[in-house]
């Protein structure tokens, strides 16, 4: 208890103004799983660099290239068993990247030696994965550091301090790309346009996109003094970063509108009223003005690094929701804290951060980094599978100009033990979904994922319990960019229960242990309520399919009919 109020005591200052109707029993690890979540990131951070997370197994011949293949497969096998839906996956690691590129060489995780090709593309091989997992892949590009004096040795003039020394600085035994530069922003820009253009990726996330904190050697003074133009230091530098990712988004969309552009900023944007970043935080640290890029839609979706704990996370939440508007905030959550080599910490730190952020409605969460998880420390794999990811969920849409995709024209044919859904082929359709209806009502708490990413027309449902093919079915559309049409809802045939007699505009009531009638449309909402009666008069209705439910005893809901109002011959069918 007095665990829960030093938390409280932190947040409830700030919640009181994001969150008003939040229940104050939030905080507990013990609230619901939020069985309604339909859209939610759910990412975690796959490392290549050293092969941290992958490749553990260098490709060396053919028969170590199939199991590097093989390995990466069953970490994703992993995730998608807990509930993952986007990868974000390390592409460009340190001035080196893991796709044959026209750019820059290959890293040498993959094989063990620098420049040298794995005989395969793992960037596309690990998006075909993803994509067969229904997993997005979200290309992690590592913006400003990249090589080491040692890479810098074994490839010479294949690097980019030897080919464009003009864009880096010595950084004690590393290199950084200079942001000062108005080279590099082209550059980044070139390199992720290379990656848009040749791969279906689903993202492109920046990470590093800021200058170094204090500590580490960098001297852009020669810099500062040639584009400086009058500005502060400050001023320049968050100008100079501002300029890389509006240079970087511009391209990417150029090539595909609807890809992601998200980054991985400082877990803190500023100072707070009452609560300090203790000199760490991305606006004044280390020029990342991250509400600007979303402001300026350079960001579609952000990262933030909240790898803490108590007063220096929770306050810190809500706070990135609201500057952040209705862009998705997914906080990345330190779960290598849980390792005992690391900080030790209980799973009760990381489970109450999942719980609180879900709380907080930001869009979800990734999770820093896929060893952790996969290694189940603290029982985390477990308890996202059994508990928190226990229903599946689709990544958010993002916004754009463009128009929902139409309504989906399908026909469900019910036979035996199996139910054949149809549908017309439409332009400019990404996929559609298909989805289950309890109680025939649409709604985020009422439905669940039959199947995703589909690129056929037809789909066969056959549950392994026949009693569940009764149950209603919709089909979606939806567009690149992830946006879904409203439903096509298909009842079961014969699904529905007759009404006794009825007149024009009014419908006959059977006799019901029920208090209330109410009439909703296929998607659940609600049109009319009335005391229950033996007659309804639905004359003031629109034409449209609609559907009759009473509500009984404790609440119960019950359908009676899905019913046809023809207002043209003011009857009902």
């Amino acid at each position: 208890m007095r665990r829960i109020l030093i938390i409280l005591s932190f947040c409830l200052p700030l919640l009181s103004v994001f969150s008003q109707n939040t229940p104050i029993d939030y905080i507990t690890a013990s609230a619901p799983c939020a069985p309604g979540v339909q859209r939610e990131v759910r990412a975690v951070w796959l490392t290549t660099l050293s092969g941290l997370d992958w490749p553990r197994i260098k490709s060396k011949s053919t028969a170590s290239m199939e199991q590097q293949k093989e390995e990466l497969r069953q970490i994703l096998d992993k995730l998608q068993a807990c509930g993952i839906n986007t990868v974000i996956f390390q592409t460009r690691i340190r001035g080196t990247v893991i796709y044959p590129s026209s750019i820059e060489p290959f890293d040498p995780c993959l094989t063990g030696k620098a420049g040298q090709n794995p005989g395969y593309d793992p960037l596309k091989f690990a998006i075909d994965e993803c994509h067969r997992r229904n997993m997005e892949l979200h290309a992690w590009v590592v913006a400003f550091p990249i090589c080491k004096n040692t890479v810098v040795k074994e490839l010479g003039n294949k690097t980019l301090p030897r080919l464009r020394p003009d864009l880096c600085q010595p950084s004690n035994e590393q290199w950084l790309m200079d942001p000062g530069v108005p080279g590099t922003a082209d550059y980044l820009a070139r390199l992720c346009a290379e990656i848009a253009s040749r791969y279906d990726i689903d993202g492109i996330s920046l990470d590093y996109i800021r200058y170094p904190e204090a500590g580490i050697k960098f001297s852009d003074a020669k810099t500062y003094k040639k584009y400086g133009n009058g500005l502060s230091l400050k001023q320049w530098r968050t100008q100079n970063v501002d300029r890389c990712v509006e240079a970087v988004c511009k391209s990417v969309k150029s090539v595909k509108p609807w890809i992601k552009m998200s980054c991985s900023p400082v877990g803190k944007y500023a100072d707070l009223p009452r609560f300090s970043s203790r000199g760490w935080n991305a606006r004044d640290a280390v020029n990342q003005d991250v509400i600007k890029w979303m402001n300026k839609g350079w960001m579609d979706l952000i990262f933030p690094m909240m790898y803490f704990t108590g007063k220096h996370f929770y306050p810190f939440v809500p706070d990135w929701k609201k500057k952040a508007g209705d862009k998705v905030v997914a906080p990345g959550l330190g779960i290598y804290f849980l390792s005992k080599n690391e900080k030790n910490w209980p799973l009760r730190t990381i489970s109450d951060q999942l719980t609180f952020v879900r709380q907080c409605q930001t869009g979800g969460i990734a999770l820093y980094r896929e060893q952790f998880l996969r290694e189940n420390h603290k029982g985390l794999y477990d308890y996202l599978k059994n508990y928190h990811f226990v229903k599946p969920a689709l990544p958010p849409a993002i916004s754009h100009d463009g128009v929902k995709p139409q309504k989906p024209k399908a026909i469900r044919t019910d036979v035996g033990t199996k139910a054949v859904l149809k549908w017309e082929k439409a332009t400019d359709i990404h996929h559609y979904n298909i989805y289950m209806l309890n109680d025939t009502v649409f709604c985020d708490s009422t439905i669940r994922i039959v199947a995703q990413n589909l690129q056929k027309t037809e789909y066969t449902f056959a549950p392994a319990l026949h009693q569940t093919l009764r149950h209603t079915l919709a089909v979606t559309a939806v567009d690149a960019f992830g946006q879904e049409s409203e439903p096509c809802i298909l009842p079961c045939e014969g699904n529905t229960h007759d009404v006794i007699n009825h007149e024009k505009n009014i419908i006959d009531i059977p006799s019901l242990a029920a208090h209330t009638l109410i009439v909703t449309d296929l998607t659940g909402k609600k049109l009319l309520q009335k005391p229950y009666s033996r007659r309804l008069d639905i004359s003031h209705l629109p034409a449209g399919f609609y559907i009759l439910r009473s509500i009984g005893k404790k609440q119960a809901h019950h359908t009676i009919k899905y019913f046809y109002h023809d207002t043209s011959r003011g009857e009902t069918e």
